[in-house]
């Protein structure tokens, strides 16, 4: 018997045969087409710049105005960044300004108190106080800079709640608040050596004597 070849099946009734595609005048080339030569790079266009941030609007109330007109040049910014209202001050008046916004602008609720380090700069320590009136129901942010190894009043006695606050910073800065009653680490040991939110305290830094003397281990890490 003849020896059968494979071919392709017909096509189905009625389907029609397409023919092969032509390139099209002006059309973008395939993918194949595309492929650099060995060796060749492709320049990738620039991308669009990077728009700018909010940037802090000044801020005018009749608090400012009554600051202003008290303490002058001591109020050193007022300003608001994203609604957020925030005062600059100069440290000397710092402690008194934070007795009025208490006594008489009912700032009853002191939020939290923290700084920030920058260690290159002549005061190299931000300390920040964020209060809250809950009979305005308005949030307001205290600022003022501090140079290394100056103490700053304790705000416990305008804010009892202060007290672990000022602690905290006291512990991860080593910023020192006078007048405070039990000035003391709060989440470190207190013979634990060196302020870990400080810039010049390295991430995985400890103290190693401590850790080998309490802990009986040569690392905590």
């Amino acid at each position: 018997m003849p020896e059968e070849t494979k071919s392709s099946p017909p096509p189905s009734a009625g389907q029609p045969k397409v023919p092969a595609r032509e390139p099209v005048a002006g059309a973008p080339p395939s993918a194949a087409a595309e492929k650099s030569p060995a060796g060749a790079t492709s320049e990738k266009p620039a991308g669009a710049a990077k728009p700018a941030g909010p940037l802090a609007e000044p801020w005018t109330s009749p608090l400012v105005a009554k600051l202003k007109a008290r303490y002058g040049s001591g109020v050193c910014e007022a300003a608001s960044d994203r609604g957020q209202a925030y005062l600059v001050l100069d440290r000397s008046i710092t402690h008194e300004i934070l007795g009025i916004l208490c006594e008489e602008e009912e700032f009853d609720y002191c939020v939290d108190i923290t700084a920030v380090h920058y260690p290159k700069r002549e005061k190299p320590f931000d300390l920040v106080w964020i209060l809250y009136s809950f009979p305005r129901n308005e949030r307001l942010r205290v600022k003022t800079m501090i140079a290394e190894q100056e103490s700053f009043p304790s705000s416990t006695s305008l804010w009892s709640g202060t007290n672990w606050l000022e602690r905290e910073v006291y512990d991860m800065f080593g910023i020192r608040f006078d007048g405070h009653p039990d000035l003391r680490r709060i989440l470190l040991p207190e013979d634990w050596r060196g302020h870990p939110l400080r810039k010049d305290y390295g991430i995985i830094e400890q103290d190693q004597e401590w850790v080998e003397a309490h802990l009986g281990i040569e690392s905590g890490q």
